[in-house]
């Protein structure tokens, strides 16, 4: 008679709830994710994968159900406890002390000490050698905040190298890295892969999943819908429908639509960021993309249009008004509105509620005597846009900042819906959204073309670019390179022209 050997080695999730007053945010999930291998997390936001990396980083408890680490059934009560059972978040916004050194940042809370006093020769060696074991060179006396985005991540990294942390998981991780150091994170993850580390990894991007990924636990509305313990033979088509609970065929579902006069009028516009004076135009009803590679000055362009960062020369006209050069709220009131690439420092008011972040901006236009605020309205304007574009809120007063990501996108739109718009330029307006939400959110940016507006998006990922521009316009270390028609755009051209050397400046 044989015998088999149960594998209780990683960590499981073993019929795991989690609820909330009014919210039930897991119910009864279980999976297992093994040593040596890449596990994925997928869903929608609000599906449940955020929970489930607080639960195991002892920042909720469940509410019924337990981990098993190894086999042997864990529950923490603090985030101590998670981090002296091993286990390490890699958060999407990192966190680290900007003003303390590398290797302070590395051992905070178990600085390497000698006769009560911190040793400074030991804390410096130790990290220097889990910095080598990352590849990166460098000194461990150098402050944080110096540092770049990737090397910061790394740091963060090396904090959990620091701890012997045997499970880690990354949320989102590569959402402000450039393509180089997404590829330097792949191979530290690889490694770790290797050294029989749990690596549990959330992206929305689903190249990624199956460029790094050995495994999938995909979940929906907080519930589990079906681990992959292998991702072979299995495509994106079938993950996204497992995630969204439908098929989104298209997911850009690009129209063509009435295209009028030009609405929007750029000329010689230079300013920080820009190599050379930027010119073009934007017509009624038109979605033009912006797309180069990271440190291009697409990001820096928007700013000057705005007003954000005062433009040095060039004129910038709407409807044959000009935007002054350094005042966001004249562009608002012209009708030139924006919704900046990092919504949470940016966009959004997180510790306001929805109804507050909606109404802020078209609030001047309906306050009695200009400052006595109408709480009829606010709620009523706020109720019909949250209808209106599907907002996912308990209730109107809650805090922006517990949303997802796609809803408080959604929020920062309906803001903008509120007022007479004119002209929208969308920065990133998709980074860390599910695919769902952002199916939604292309729709949105068709409403609002198909009602005259002139639309501008920003984005970093060439597939979101070529499925919902009408014309794609391509930069290049500070300079607009060249204007590309939708008919004649490829990922290959698009590239070739982004690259330093790819093309010539557009005339």
């Amino acid at each position: 008679m044989s015998s088999s050997v149960v594998d209780h080695s990683g960590l499981s999730y073993c019929g795991v709830s989690k609820s909330f007053p009014g919210v039930q945010a897991l119910k009864d999930v279980s999976f297992s994710a093994k040593p040596g291998r890449v596990h994925a997390l997928l869903g929608e936001n609000g599906a449940g994968k955020s929970t489930l990396l607080k639960i195991l980083a002892g920042v909720y408890t469940p509410t019924t159900g337990h981990l098993e680490i190894d086999g042997q059934a864990v529950t923490f009560s603090s985030t101590a406890a998670s981090l002296a059972s091993g286990v390490a978040i890699i958060h999407q916004e990192l966190h680290l002390v900007p003003e303390m050194s590398v290797a302070e940042n590395l051992f905070l809370g178990h600085t390497p000490q000698k006769g009560g006093m911190v040793s400074w020769a030991d804390l410096h060696a130790r990290a220097r050698q889990i910095m080598e074991r990352l590849s990166e060179h460098i000194d461990p006396k150098t402050k944080v905040g110096r540092l770049s985005i990737g090397q910061r991540q790394m740091v963060e990294i090396g904090k959990a190298l620091s701890r012997n942390a045997k499970i880690i998981a990354f949320d989102e991780p590569t959402s402000s890295l450039s393509d180089r150091e997404v590829e330097r994170l792949f191979t530290v993850i690889r490694d770790l892969k290797a050294t029989g580390h749990v690596i549990l990894y959330v992206s929305h991007r689903m190249k990624e999943i199956f460029d790094l990924c050995d495994a999938a636990t995909v979940l929906r509305d907080g519930r589990h819908v079906e681990t992959y313990e292998t991702l072979d033979g299995i495509t994106q088509d079938v993950l996204i429908q497992k995630m969204v609970g439908r098929d989104l065929a298209d997911i850009y579902n690009w129209r063509p639509r009435q295209i009028g006069d030009v609405r929007l009028d750029v000329a010689g516009v230079q300013g920080p960021g820009l190599t050379q004076p930027a010119s073009f135009n934007v017509r009624a009803g038109e979605i033009v993309g912006f797309f180069g590679l990271v440190g291009a000055g697409r990001s820096e362009l928007m700013q000057l249009l705005f007003g954000g960062v005062p433009r040095t020369t060039g004129r910038v006209i709407l409807d044959d008004a000009e935007i002054p050069a350094s005042s966001p709220a004249a562009a608002i009131r012209r009708g030139l509105v924006f919704c900046p690439e990092d919504r949470k420092k940016e966009g959004i008011f997180p510790i306001l509620s929805v109804q507050e972040n909606l109404n802020i901006s078209a609030r001047r236009s309906h306050a009695l005597g200009g400052f006595i605020v109408r709480d009829g309205w606010e709620r009523s304007n706020a109720a019909e846009f949250v209808k209106k574009l599907g907002v996912r809120t308990p209730s109107l007063a809650q805090a922006i900042g517990n949303l997802s990501g796609g809803n408080q996108q959604k929020v920062i739109l309906a803001r903008w819906l509120s007022e007479e718009i004119r002209a929208i330029i969308l920065d990133e307006p998709t980074r860390g959204i599910d695919v769902g939400a952002k199916s939604e959110i292309y729709n949105i940016i068709y409403t609002l073309a198909e009602a005259g507006i002139a639309v501008i998006v920003v984005s970093s990922e060439l597939p979101e670019v070529l499925g919902l521009s009408d014309r794609i316009i391509v930069m290049s270390s500070g300079r607009v390179v060249e204007s590309v028609p939708r008919k004649s755009a490829t990922q290959e051209l698009l590239l070739h022209l982004a690259l330093p050397t790819g093309g010539q400046s557009a005339a």
